[in-house]
């Protein structure tokens, strides 16, 4: 577990999140997503993020026919051409990219999907895949039904990535960031410098709950929190919030997309990190005589790292 004003963020870094416009045909949303990785890149971000279900429309309707199967891993160019596309976006660019996410469709068990994340290293390596562990089940009468878990299994692990010269990402999706657990034991166990959320919140939650669970998530546990979300397209059957934000530790917002496809960039460093949890030292004021420490739960599963 990290020390409350330990080093966590070895270096500063840029961190993109980019907020693609996606449409029906999934070749046309890799070669867009390329596009605009290398656009961030050109800026200097070293860190890019894309969008949840960036190579797909979101919904129910639409995982099972854009689904594509990722293991065994590296699966070939016909099992996941989204898979390779990312792999190339990360080498050529010389990237840390979180991929968003992208409906999987489960090699062993016929007619299981996840929703998943991929993360590639600068040399086009696979460092992590992570599913979304919470899927988004609600009701609220009169805005909006939606029931992810109608079509999607969860996933079961949570996601550390190490990313070399930088520190420790978490990553999650989208309703996973409702769930202040998975931040605390990323952030206190983990040692976490951000967490980052491809998400595509609606225009009835994003606007009661995406900046308030950014900004809660980065004042719980001190660190960077990125939320990226696709653009907002009235002509879908979603219509996705956008606002696409980075926040600090502090929980001020340093970077806001419009719903418009966009590109959005803040920098990263540990000083702020460490300043923050020095003036509000809640590390060392915890009371785990009072409640239980849920970092050091036993059983906390993680995805082990990609070989």
């Amino acid at each position: 577990m990290s020390s409350s004003t330990a080093s966590v963020l070895q270096q500063n870094v840029k961190l993109a999140c980019i907020q693609q416009k996606v449409q029906s045909d999934k070749d046309s949303n890799l070669t867009r997503a390329s596009q605009l990785v290398s656009q961030a890149a050109s800026a200097g971000a070293k860190i890019v993020v894309l969008p949840e279900c960036f190579n797909s429309p979101y919904g129910c309707a639409n995982f099972p026919n854009f689904a594509e199967t990722l293991l065994p891993s590296p699966p070939s160019t016909q099992q996941s051409p989204s898979f390779h596309a990312l792999s190339d976006m990360a080498s050529r660019n010389r990237v840390y990219l979180v991929g968003g996410s992208i409906p999987e469709r489960d090699a062993q068990v016929d007619g299981r999907y996840y929703n998943t994340c991929l993360t590639f290293g600068p040399d086009g390596r696979l460092l992590d895949s992570f599913r979304k562990i919470h899927l988004f089940d609600i009701d609220i009468p009169g805005k909006i039904t939606f029931r992810e878990s109608d079509v999607l299994s969860p996933g079961n692990k949570i996601s550390l990535v190490r990313l070399d010269g930088y520190g420790t990402l978490a990553i999650a999706i989208c309703y996973d960031i409702r769930f202040p657990e998975l931040a605390t034991i990323a952030a206190r166990r983990g040692g976490a410098f951000a967490l980052v959320y491809p998400g595509s919140f609606n225009l009835t939650t994003g606007p009661l709950h995406w900046e308030l669970l950014a900004r809660s998530r980065a004042v719980d546990n001190q660190i960077y929190v990125a939320m990226c979300s696709p653009a907002r397209d009235m002509t879908a059957g979603y219509h996705s919030w956008g606002h696409s934000m980075i926040v600090d530790p502090m929980a001020r917002i340093l970077a806001e997309a419009d719903e418009g496809e966009e590109v959005i960039y803040s920098d990263l460093s540990d000083e702020l990190i460490v300043e923050t949890r020095r003036s509000i030292p809640l590390a060392s004021q915890r009371r785990f005589d009072v409640y239980p420490d849920v970092s050091k739960g036993e059983m906390i599963r993680f995805e082990e790292p990609s070989a």
